[in-house]
């Protein structure tokens, strides 16, 4: 074992006793990127190359900041995204939510399928859509501007910007010209109850924006909004997909109810079992 390798060591040691989730991966994670290097080629980093800003990193990550702000990066699907201060780090239970929109997308007998994403954030998402269904044409809307500023930047970087258009306006209000037009709405909205506060994980509630948060006194605010909004800009037998928290299965799919042309709605789950995001289809004439 070579000297980083001993430090890696020491360093998960360390983040295992400040209560980070994945000490090993993320020890492994902050030497790679410390030292400009994968993490499988981290043996071959010679004993004299070894550089001190590792511990500082490792501090911060001890300290629970998020690994993605320390390294600057996340990773969703196909994608490397910037990520940092001001914006949602993209979840890989998030990642199940797009798939099932890329795979929903692509068995639509739809020529250049229109897509709306609710609360883009970092644009993760909007920008996985628009590169695995290439004829797509996706909105993606952000009112806060930090974070609209992170999927600006990552829209541009991805190489999709001609069919990724990042809207600045409340999603309760977004885009009327594409009423009854849209084939699925997607959202990964706000979805934590105030109360929760004290129980969420400092990653979380210490440096995610709190309007990626927080949605009032059960959660369910924001998700009330999708589905307004949704109903207004589905076309008949288009399809909404909606994250929502633990706990929160039971509820949601009772916020899309058939009086209001509803179908089809479903709970569906994440790698971990766990009830994960509703989808719904627009009733058909």
């Amino acid at each position: 074992m070579n000297f980083l390798l001993d430090e890696v060591a020491r360093a998960t040691l360390r983040l295992a006793e400040a209560g980070v989730p994945s000490p090993r991966n993320d020890a492994e994670d902050l030497a790679a990127h410390v030292h400009g290097v994968r993490r499988g080629e981290l043996h071959d980093v010679p004993d004299g190359e070894f550089d001190a800003r590792y511990w500082e990193a490792v501090a911060r990550r001890a300290a629970r900041e998020p690994l993605q702000h320390i390294t600057g990066r996340a990773y969703f699907r196909y994608l490397e995204l910037e990520v940092g201060p001001g914006v949602f780090v993209p979840r890989p239970e998030t990642e199940i939510v797009a798939g099932w929109a890329i795979d929903t997308l692509r068995a639509m007998d739809v020529a250049d399928p229109l897509v709306v994403d609710l609360g883009t954030g970092s644009g993760a998402i909007a920008i996985s859509i628009a590169q695995e269904v290439p004829r797509s044409r996706v909105h993606a809307v952000e009112l806060d501007a930090d974070a609209r500023a992170w999927a600006e930047r990552n829209i541009k970087a991805s190489g999709h910007a001609e069919r990724v258009t990042l809207h600045a306006v409340d999603m309760a209000d977004a885009l009327p010209e594409l009423n009854g037009g849209v084939d699925l709405v997607v959202s990964n909205p706000p979805y934590v109850p105030r109360h929760d506060h004290a129980v969420m994980a400092p990653e979380a509630r210490d440096y995610d924006p709190a309007p990626a948060l927080w949605a009032g006194e059960d959660g369910l605010e924001a998700i009330r909004v999708v589905e307004r909004v949704a109903t207004r800009l589905l076309r008949e037998g288009g399809w909404v997909a909606v994250e929502h928290g633990d706990g929160q299965g039971l509820d949601v799919p009772w916020l899309f109810p058939e009086e209001r042309g509803w179908r089809d709605q479903r709970n569906r789950k994440d790698l971990t079992r766990r009830d994960r995001f509703v989808t719904a289809r627009r009733e058909e004439q």
